[in-house]
């Protein structure tokens, strides 16, 4: 968060969506290493939605889990982007699926409950640099999801450029417990998307939206998240 230039697109792409919502977006960036249980509603306080972008490491996660869970129980409007949707599925995992040591593989590559981990199956069929998978690809939407209300439409690409995965082992019991596998790889192997349909806005994608959203055709997921932020 020192270096606000490493998230620029993101930033504009909030912006972006604010001028279609009639709206000035106004952006406090916080550190993620700064928030614990004991801190979160103080330093989220004032926040009409939270956006939790890309990033590698380890560095700072367990404050963005504890935002996730934070915006989840208290329906704020919530995007995650890559490491952020990653982290909304850990923090459902723990606090919701009893998986109280559910991590990613990332991480904690000894944890017993990686919901997050590389795809070894993937070699083959994603193009990658290094173990990154990069490029566009397409993702089909589930119908009367919130992410198909945003799109308005079935099938979308965007870009990736991340190593990790949803794993799915666990797709069956978060599924269970409430969580919508709301975007797919067309052959339905590769979860894209995840959400809780029930709230008011809370979305976790594994691609990068803000790559594609431009000042006169803002990103419909940005768009979501601000429009459900002024609706408070």
């Amino acid at each position: 968060m020192q270096l606000h230039d490493a998230y620029l697109s993101v930033a504009e792409a909030l912006r972006h969506a604010g001028y279609a919502c009639n709206a000035r977006v106004e952006i406090r960036w916080i550190d993620s290493e700064t928030i614990t249980e004991e801190t979160v509603a103080e330093s989220l306080a004032g926040c009409g939605g939270i956006i939790v972008p890309g990033g590698f490491g380890d560095r700072g996660v367990e404050g963005m889990i504890v935002t996730a869970c934070y915006a989840r129980e208290h329906d704020i409007p919530y995007l995650g982007i890559c490491l952020g949707m990653q982290v909304a599925v850990i923090e459902f995992a723990r606090h919701v699926c009893g998986l109280t040591d559910a991590a990613s593989g990332e991480f904690d590559p000894s944890s017993p409950h990686k919901v997050i981990d590389f795809l070894p199956d993937q070699d083959e069929t994603v193009s990658k640099g290094g173990t990154l998978r990069l490029g566009a690809y397409p993702c089909r939407i589930a119908e009367g999801s919130v992410m198909r209300r945003c799109y308005g439409r079935e099938e979308i690409r965007e870009r990736h450029r991340h190593r990790y995965e949803f794993n799915n082992d666990y797709r069956e019991l978060l599924r269970d417990k409430g969580l919508c596998l709301c975007g797919q790889s067309p052959d339905g192997h590769i979860v894209e998307a995840v959400e809780l349909s029930e709230k008011h806005f809370f979305v976790g994608v594994q691609f990068h939206p803000e790559f594609k959203s431009r000042p006169n055709h803002p990103h419909p997921l940005f768009v979501g998240l601000i429009s459900a932020s002024l609706e408070g």
